[in-house]
């Protein structure tokens, strides 16, 4: 961003990729979109409730208040009859925009100094729904001490901000490591994943994105 916080992430793994998009905000490591190339993604409101779920399978757009005001199914995996998506377009801060018009045409767009970049996130899956093996899941306990345990480490890399820069001026500015955004991003894949309420899934956003 222009305030010199870190806007877009890309991480590679073997054949699979994703784009984070995280929030212009000091001090914060707070996700606003995770895209994969497995064809899961997911975008948040600022408070961090779910904004846009997308699966391989179709997609459904969230109101603030947790109200579904839109879903869909992807033409190639539907066989019936169904409502085509309409063009979505949502602005998740002045310099960051999400454009969905099909599976394979998902959008990020990064605006800023008079300088664009653009990524397509979008793949085509061709999954059968009967044939979708059973999602790995954790219980809540075990969901609640991985997020807990980000947390603590998300703290201790303060602390080591905090004490190789005293004055504060610095470590502010300082991005956590890599491998803690990365998990955080997992945790949130799980919580996706997982049969658990909407309070507990609101509450391991809030502690991984604290």
């Amino acid at each position: 961003y222009p305030s010199g916080n870190l806007a877009i992430i890309i991480t590679g793994e073997k054949d699979q990729h994703s784009l984070i998009v995280q929030e212009d905000e000091l001090r914060t490591t707070k996700i606003r979109a995770l895209f994969q190339s497995d064809g899961r993604s997911t975008c948040y409101y600022r408070n961090g409730d779910e904004w846009i779920n997308l699966s391989t399978q179709g997609g459904q757009y969230l109101d603030q208040a947790g109200n579904r005001v839109r879903r869909w199914m992807w033409p190639n995996l539907s066989p019936e009859p169904h409502v085509p998506l309409s063009p979505i377009f949502i602005s998740l801060n002045r310099h960051v925009g999400v454009r969905i018009l099909a599976q394979d045409k998902i959008f990020v767009s990064f605006l800023a100094m008079g300088r664009q970049a653009k990524f397509n996130m979008g793949t085509r899956v061709q999954v059968s729904t009967s044939q979708l093996p059973p999602a790995a899941q954790l219980g809540e306990d075990e969901l609640l001490l991985l997020a807990f345990r980000v947390r603590i480490l998300q703290l201790f890399d303060r602390m080591r901000g905090c004490l190789n820069f005293p004055s504060g001026e610095q470590w502010n500015k300082m991005q956590p490591p890599m491998y803690l955004i990365t998990q955080a991003v997992k945790i949130l894949e799980l919580c996706m994943a997982a049969d658990i309420s909407n309070e507990l899934r609101s509450s391991i956003k809030a502690i991984v994105n604290a």
